[in-house]
């Protein structure tokens, strides 16, 4: 055999020796990465990679249910028997309030070594604080559409044609809390207490708005949780420059529910109407290129995002009890929980603490006793886009291009 020819066949080989090396070794850290996902995220090892139901994982108490009892096909079959569960008895609900002892939380899969580390880390934490004493839920996006067939089939077209999946989750959120209720957080967020912790006494005291003397003393038990994104100064140009609708503004990243709230109804309304608006145009297809188009050209954040949140909530507590809204805001009292009506608002440390020095409207440590959650700002749609980037530079130093997109091209769908 010719010299050269045994080189080439010796240089095959070793090539075919070294890629079986990398493979093994691959494999070897496949296996050993998932043993260390087990080692350091026991909980949702076992709750949710390891689970093998429909439309995502789900964690319910054993102590809530008897041995002998079905087990759940899917998803949905498993949200209505923890909300069957929890109104059943007294001890079912968060204290103070009627709101489920249910967490709902949302992500693409339920194989966590396919997971970014901090969603790993976020989702753990979930399950430790909520384990033993609240039933989990991580719906995926076959279990949002399996809940929304069975539960709002009449918006499951509307659905389906939003033009984001950050659309979707942000209607998703809405509706579970609507007929499930309970407390939903964004994957990316980490409770810094157990929900059952986050209403206190003094959480619920009376308050008064020192502006108009109204004195707000509920005494219905709480049906809403909610939180302040944004805290700025009235009648600045503060809060747009920063990026917000208003200048007190709720955040949508978490919240807590009692099922069938009407503000929930009223924020489902408000979308279905405009989206039927734009399919009437079109002859009743939101699958043309016209729709579309006007469909993507609408602003998320305003469409489904905090801002419609916002609105929905304001005008029902506009409307039940004459609110002046920036009554909310924390930056005259340090920072204090109101009641109004059976909504309890959050300071901006609340669901938003250890802002930095700006934008920070307030915000206070995490270790602050105000505090609930923190919100670490990994979410998916956020891609950098250049032309978003200039639009965000323009408005805070500039105090120009108040109306520029916020929204990255790469969240389009």
């Amino acid at each position: 055999m010719a010299p050269t020819r045994l080189r080439r066949l010796a240089t095959f080989a070793l090539i075919g020796a070294v890629l079986m090396t990398w493979m093994l070794y691959q494999r070897d850290e496949f296996d050993n990465e998932l043993l260390n996902l087990e080692d350091r995220h026991p909980l949702l090892y076992r709750h949710v990679h390891m689970h093998s139901g429909e439309g995502g994982a789900w964690y319910i108490p054993p102590k809530w249910t008897s041995p002998s009892a079905a087990t759940p096909k899917d998803i949905v079959e498993a949200a209505e028997l923890a909300l069957k569960v929890t109104q059943s008895s007294s001890e079912g609900y968060l204290p103070h309030s009627t709101i489920p002892k249910i967490v709902h939380q949302t992500w693409k899969n339920t194989r966590i070594d396919t997971w970014p580390k901090l969603i790993r880390h976020s989702a753990e934490r979930w399950l430790q604080a909520t384990e033993e004493e609240m039933a989990y839920f991580l719906w995926t996006d076959e279990g949002m559409v399996q809940f929304i067939r069975r539960f709002e089939p009449g918006l499951e077209a509307q659905f389906a044609n939003l033009a984001r999946n950050v659309e979707r989750s942000d209607v998703f959120r809405i509706l579970v809390a609507k007929w499930i209720g309970g407390v939903y957080g964004d994957i990316d967020t980490e409770p810094l207490r157990a929900p059952v912790k986050w209403i206190s006494s003094t959480d619920i005291l009376p308050w008064r708005d020192n502006q108009t003397g109204t004195v707000y003393n509920s005494t219905a038990p709480v049906q809403a949780i909610v939180g302040l994104e944004a805290d700025c100064v009235e009648g600045t140009d503060t809060y747009w420059r920063m990026g917000y609708s208003q200048p007190v503004q709720l955040t949508q990243w978490a919240f807590a529910w009692s099922p069938g709230h009407p503000i929930l109804q009223t924020f489902i309304d408000r979308l279905s109407t405009t989206i039927q608006t734009i399919s009437d145009r079109y002859g009743g297809s939101l699958q043309s290129r016209g729709a579309r188009q006007e469909l993507m050209s609408l602003d998320p954040l305003m469409l489904t995002g905090p801002a419609a949140f916002t609105e929905a909530v304001r005008g029902r507590l506009e409307d039940v009890v004459e609110l002046r809204w920036h009554a909310l805001s924390g930056l005259q009292d340090g920072g204090r929980s109101k009641l109004v009506d059976d909504v309890l608002v959050l300071p901006i440390t609340g669901f938003s603490p250890g802002r930095g020095r700006y934008g920070n409207m307030g915000s206070k440590p995490i270790t602050d006793p105000s505090a609930r959650l923190r919100h670490l700002a990994q979410g998916s749609w956020r891609a950098f886009d250049l032309t978003v980037e200039y639009g965000k530079f323009c408005r805070t130093m500039l105090g120009m291009c108040r109306d520029w997109s916020k929204v990255p091209t790469a969240a389009i769908v």
